[in-house]
């Protein structure tokens, strides 16, 4: 007879060498896979850091035809990686192919924002790729298909990917503001001089963009003598209200100036807390922060994607209700609102055209 010790260790090892029955794999669709994030994030995916260490998956990749060969790149490394979760491999450059049944997209293809850009011309180039992918969502992808938009401007793409697959429920499609929440997360940390594991609900609200308002006013950290608000153990306004919301906002162009290419590792990971957190849930007491399409909550206008605290059971999101929110908290997020407005006007403008 095996002891029970022996048991768990195994089940923490091999957690499915002791399932009765298996998870069957799921289908994840990445886009631009090719990229920095996608080569980033695919070998997390397989790893099960993404939908957990008993899930099998099949990995649908898809890329612009002229990064086919890098493409087959990345293919090729996650065949020589020899991951047991990883029960096939799809690339293709047809999005047609790419969504087919898939269970998960993870969207991080998109035009890239160049110099000289100005911001309705990226919503403009947006609008066009996501418009299609939103029609191969709704025709090809498997029924309660959850999706991230990854790829800028988040909100406003996912929003267009909302418009043009009816079919496909508000609740399935979300954007990514975990990085933004794990930066305030660990911004905290540093000032305290704790794990950031100790730092829990922050938040974010508003646009993936610099009119984000990272707040710390209702998040906690464990101490020796117990958990305490962040405010009281900082102890210095100014650096809540100006120094952190700073840092927060302008941390991925630092991270640009830093090693001359955009936030890859963070993004990948922030992209699997975001999923892992949607399909797993969130731990008790615990929310994180999410773009998601508003419901009229905090006086958000309904018909964006603004970034909220949520929590996360048996697969569904739920707005945190209740915080208090103060004239200057208002006031930031009441800006950001107004920019996801103006960016639907002109979404909406390139849709019509």
């Amino acid at each position: 007879m095996i002891p029970n010790s022996l048991l768990q260790r195994l089940a923490s090892w091999c957690p499915w060498l002791l399932r009765e029955e298996p998870k069957q794999p799921v289908k994840v669709l990445v886009t631009g896979a090719a990229g920095q994030i996608g080569y980033a994030i695919v070998p997390m995916i397989a790893r099960g850091l993404m939908l957990g260490p008993d899930q099998p998956v099949v990995l649908h990749m898809l890329d612009i035809p002229r990064m086919a060969d890098a493409l087959n790149g990345v293919r090729m490394e996650l065949v020589d990686a020899a991951l047991p979760l990883l029960r096939g491999v799809v690339t293709t450059s047809d999005e047609a192919e790419a969504f087919q049944g898939v269970n998960f997209a993870v969207l991080i293809g998109g035009w890239p924002r160049k110099e000289g850009m100005e911001r309705k011309d990226l919503i403009a180039k947006n609008v066009a790729i996501y418009k299609s992918q939103a029609a191969a969502l709704q025709q090809h992808a498997a029924p309660n298909c959850k999706v991230l938009v990854v790829a800028n401007p988040a909100n406003t793409n996912a929003l267009v990917l909302k418009e043009f697959a009816p079919v496909v429920p508000a609740k399935n499609i979300s954007c990514l503001t975990r990085l933004d929440h794990n930066r305030a997360l660990g911004q905290i940390a540093e000032k305290l001089g704790v794990h950031v594991g100790d730092v829990r609900n922050a938040v974010v609200w508003g646009n993936h963009s610099s009119t984000q308002f990272p707040d710390a006013s209702h998040a906690t950290a464990r101490t020796e003598h117990g958990e305490r608000p962040v405010a009281e153990l900082v102890a210095d306004e100014k650096w809540l209200s100006e120094e952190f919301v700073s840092v927060v906002q302008q941390r991925g162009a630092a991270v640009i100036k830093a090693r001359k290419q955009s936030s890859s590792l963070s993004a990948a990971s922030a992209a699997c807390d975001h999923m892992r957190d949607w399909v797993l849930g969130t731990p008790k007491g615990t929310w994180v922060s999410m773009g998601v399409y508003s419901d009229g909550s905090y006086g958000v206008p309904d018909g964006i994607f603004y970034s909220f605290p949520v929590t996360c059971e048996k697969g569904e999101w739920s707005i945190v209700q209740g915080l208090q929110i103060d004239d200057f908290a208002r006031s930031k997020m009441e800006l950001s609102a107004n920019e996801l407005d103006e960016e639907r006007s002109m979404a909406y403008e390139f849709v019509s055209t």
